[in-house]
């Protein structure tokens, strides 16, 4: 019995290995594809907008699809993000097609890709439309600022299809707003007390009349 038992640990090692190596070469091979399979947004690891950027970014993408325009997102700024395909940095339309293959069984419809040099589009369900890849086209590389980037050609794409979103910082959001209310009341006040102080020293000077008293 112990030559069989020797016979079968290393086949049975070889079947656990066959069996979670699959698995890991997915996780470590692609980061993108396992984060937007429940995500829409993948942001990468070298990122360095603020959390309130990516956060706005984020109600973006949530106020689009509320809206009837689906997308998600791929911000890759470092070879880094590429997992085990860095050879497809800075070119983003091929790791369009890449990524969209990846995704295709949880995710056929439209994605964005993000890089500094430039916009990726793809899907798989029903095409990417002639307008979309000359609207992606006609924007400028976003260099470092992919979420800028990001934002603004979402918004593109979304207004080629009747959707209408802003970032939420860009009407200055609700915080921003009630600043701006108190520094124009501020102002007021003080112009009113001007106003006011002047009135009362134009009151109080003597006239003509008085003087010849």
């Amino acid at each position: 019995m112990c030559w069989v038992r020797r016979a079968l640990l290393p086949l049975a090692a070889a079947a656990v290995c066959a069996a979670v190596m699959p698995a890991a070469a997915r996780s470590d091979g692609d980061p993108a594809s396992d984060f937007l399979i429940s995500q829409q947004v993948f942001f990468g690891f070298g990122q360095n907008a603020s959390a309130k950027k990516q956060a706005e970014l984020q109600r973006l993408v949530e106020d689009a699809k509320a809206k009837g325009f689906e997308v998600r997102v791929a911000l890759i700024g470092s070879r880094t993000d590429l997992g085990a395909v860095p050879v497809l940095w800075r070119r983003p339309q091929t790791y369009a097609r890449f990524l969209g293959q990846e995704l295709a069984l949880y995710y056929p419809r439209r994605l964005l890709i993000v890089m500094p040099n430039g916009y990726g589009i793809y899907r798989r369900d029903g095409g990417v439309t002639a307008a979309e890849k000359a609207a992606l086209v006609r924007l400028p590389a976003p260099g470092s600022d992919l979420v800028g980037g990001a934002e603004r050609a979402v918004q593109r794409l979304a207004a080629l299809h009747g959707v209408h979103v802003e970032p939420t910082g860009a009407s200055g959001g609700p915080s921003q707003n009630r600043e701006r209310l108190e520094i124009v009341a501020i102002v007021l006040a003080v112009l009113i007390g001007l106003a006011i102080a002047k009135g009362v020293q134009v009151l109080r000077r003597p006239t003509a009349r008085d003087a010849a008293r």
